[in-house]
């Protein structure tokens, strides 16, 4: 029977079984369809059970290569460890003294706790931990990231530290509350680190996930006007429905050029760059006035050719973001709650645990040019 000294359950409502489904990280590409035992809650954590996972770019990238993920130190191959990292659920045990949350409760996660004592987790940019992958040699000590550090999402349970923890209305659908995180992304580079003051103007360069509600929070924030710019008119035209004032297809005309000319001449506050493309710093760096911001939220798999001596002449301001920090995923849901914006437009398609390679397929290959593809759970 699932117990240990100090864990709070809930037997007459929730049974928690000793052992659960999970998939597994073996070589690089490989995924394997295992049991594992269900994690034990500690001090400042609980038990959460899995009831949908959102598919990110990045698992792509950690299931293929391994990196940004870092287990034990070291590339996360065959150490018995799941990825995952976009994932809601429900509070099913809860760790020594936690009375924060309740079993029972809807919760939707951040990804990164941090180890909370290094000198960037106390300014509260957790997602820049000084010991990210590290975990000092014990993992109850060091940072912790989920699907990145230890054990994530693609699985029945996982542990979160209540930090990480995010209450959800019942009006929130699984499906929109794992789009919580993206939305707090964009929410994290604009507001905490951007500074964004209303009626500021924006460009977004590539509507993916991040790029399309980069563009809804923008416009929630009140920046006007908000670009996007990408190659895909189906993805661009999802974009307007979010918010976008304008949309740019750069296959058909110049981005720069275009956002300049339809903001009066000259470029705009903020470009945040989503693409990862070649080139699109140096488009963002053009297409920004002097003394505006470029927020970089995209993984490039190459690098690049930038004119810095432009970005040094016109005073601009470069700046990259990792994750959701000081909390912002929070003012993304309560946005979400509120209706500013319908992040469920990115969610195209939903696949059971079990069908997970199927789902990655989706999101890699854009298949029915998916552009968030969630999986959800099988109950009985």
């Amino acid at each position: 029977m699932y117990a240990s000294t100090g864990v709070n359950l809930d037997r007459a409502n929730f049974v928690v079984p000793e052992k659960m489904r999970a998939w597994i990280l073996g070589d690089p590409g490989q995924l394997i369809w295992t049991e594992k035992a269900v994690p034990v809650p500690g001090r400042a954590e609980v038990l959460v059970r899995i009831d949908a996972v959102a598919i990110c770019a990045t698992d792509l990238d950690v299931i293929k290569s391994g990196p940004p993920a870092l287990v034990r130190g070291g590339l996360p191959f065959n150490k018995n460890w799941t990825p995952g990292h976009e994932y809601m659920g429900t509070v099913a045990a809860l760790g020594p003294g936690v009375d924060e949350f309740a079993i029972g409760d809807r919760v939707t996660v951040e990804i990164h706790a941090g180890c909370g004592q290094c000198k960037r987790c106390r300014m509260g940019m957790y997602t820049s931990c000084l010991n990210y992958g590290l975990n000092y040699g014990d993992m109850n000590k060091g940072h912790r990231a989920n699907g990145f550090t230890t054990d994530g999402g693609f699985a029945e349970y996982a542990i979160n530290n209540i930090n990480t923890l995010i209450k959800i209305a019942d009006t929130m659908t699984d499906e929109e509350a794992t789009l919580v995180v993206t939305a707090g992304t964009s929410m994290y580079g604009l507001t905490e680190l951007g500074g964004l003051v209303a009626g500021e103007s924006v460009a977004v360069i590539g509507p993916g996930p991040i790029g399309l509600l980069g563009a809804a929070v923008a416009k929630a924030l009140g920046a006007s006007p908000v670009f996007l710019t990408g190659t895909r008119d189906a993805r661009l035209e999802t974009g307007k429905k979010l918010g976008a004032d304008f949309i740019v297809n750069v296959m058909r005309e110049n981005g720069v050029e275009t956002v300049r000319r339809l903001n009066g001449g000259k470029g705009v506050d903020y470009v945040i760059e989503c693409s990862g493309a070649p080139g699109a710093i140096n488009a963002a760096a053009l297409m920004c006035n002097r003394g505006g911001k470029i927020c970089l939220a995209a993984f490039p798999h190459e690098l690049d050719l930038i004119d810095v001596g432009h970005i040094v002449r016109n005073n601009i301001y470069l700046y990259g973001i990792r994750g959701e920090g000081r909390s912002a995923t929070h003012r993304a849901e309560a946005f979400m709650r509120e209706k500013r914006f319908d992040a469920t437009l990115i969610h195209t398609h939903t696949f059971v645990l079990e069908d997970l390679p199927e789902a990655l397929r989706y999101a890699r290959d854009r298949v029915e040019d998916a552009i968030k593809v969630v999986v959800k759970m099988r109950r009985e």
